[in-house]
């Protein structure tokens, strides 16, 4: 039995608690006053919001270091399946792709950028652009957080999509559309 790319994915995805980011913050216990320093850090989960154990978008979630349990702290507003995310650099600003069949009545997948709030992890939709091709699937932000990157798995493209001082996201400034197929027609009928 064959088994599809997006079957798989999303298999391993259930299976593997999806997409992680987070940020060190303190854990309030007896041992920091004590002068130790056991740590907790924030995770952002991506989950698709479709099909079999679709989720409600972004999870929240506190992963205690020391002892590897983790803590569900809330969910992110609902966006449309947010399957990879990205956090700026300065911390302020979480990205996610929406790996959408349509987007804006084009048959595009979208970026939505949120504002992280510093006293508890919570997210704020900021606004969303297209991500310059159909089955987005990976976004990362460059090292001087000005611009989006986003990979697009249906159609094989890449495009560069603008931040803004805000954390807001731009209209796309580059789009690469990739060419060609590959020996295996039912996997590299186009590139990906």
């Amino acid at each position: 039995m064959a088994i599809t790319r997006r079957a798989a994915l999303g298999g391993l995805l259930l299976g593997a608690g999806y997409a992680l980011l987070g940020e060190d913050i303190p854990m309030a216990s007896a041992a920091t006053a004590q002068g130790s320093s056991p740590k907790a850090m924030r995770v952002y989960v991506g989950r698709y919001t479709w099909g079999p154990g679709a989720g409600k978008g972004i999870g929240i979630y506190r992963l205690d270091l020391a002892s590897g349990a983790l803590t569900p702290e809330g969910e992110a507003p609902v966006v449309d399946s947010p399957s990879f995310l990205a956090i700026h650099p300065s911390r302020k600003y979480l990205y996610a792709v929406n790996e959408v069949g349509q987007f804006q009545g084009k048959p595009q997948g979208a970026v939505t950028a949120f504002a992280v709030d510093p006293k508890d992890g919570k997210l704020t939709v900021l606004n969303q652009q297209p991500s310059g091709g159909n089955g987005p699937c990976f976004v990362t932000v460059d090292h001087s957080g000005r611009n989006a990157l986003v990979a697009n798995y249906g159609s094989g493209s890449i495009a560069v999509l603008p931040i803004g001082a805000a954390g807001r996201l731009g209209a796309h400034s580059s789009v690469d559309q990739h060419h060609g197929k590959g020996v295996n027609p039912q996997r590299q009928e186009g590139p990906h």
